[in-house]
């Protein structure tokens, strides 16, 4: 029954249910920034650059012969991982900044000094009585 107790306390505690709360959301705002790059963004860069589909850029390393189809090096869709990541880490960047506006921003409130302790107390005590001699 150990086990049981355990992994209730696991499950049921914040921070497990926090992380599951965020996975979930974080991929269904992946499926909204993937869609955003590929159907609002990347068109019209396209577009800029003359219609190119990055996905189809490859250098072929082995022509088909026979049976065998040709080798090649697809660099076109590394380029196109490569402009999907900037793209989706600066609006997940802009979205943080936004949220983190919103939040309330709190001023810290000034804290006393604290007391010196006794032994504190005490050297300066013995400092002052020197300075007197």
């Amino acid at each position: 029954m150990g086990i049981l107790q355990e992994f209730k306390e696991f499950a049921v505690k914040g921070n497990a249910v926090d992380m599951a709360v965020g996975i979930i959301v974080g991929a269904a705002f992946g499926k909204i920034i993937s869609s955003l790059v590929a159907d609002v963004v990347m068109p019209p860069i396209g577009v800029l650059i003359g219609g190119v589909d990055f996905t189809k850029l490859a250098f072929t390393l082995k022509e088909a012969a026979g049976n065998e189809s040709a080798v090649t090096l697809n660099y076109g869709n590394f380029i196109q991982a490569l402009v999907d990541f900037t793209i989706i880490a600066f609006v997940i960047f802009m979205a943080v900044k936004f949220i983190n506006s919103l939040k309330k921003k709190e001023t810290p409130v000034p804290t006393a000094a604290p007391e010196p302790s006794r032994e504190e107390l005490l050297l300066a005590e013995i400092r002052d009585l020197l300075k007197e001699k």
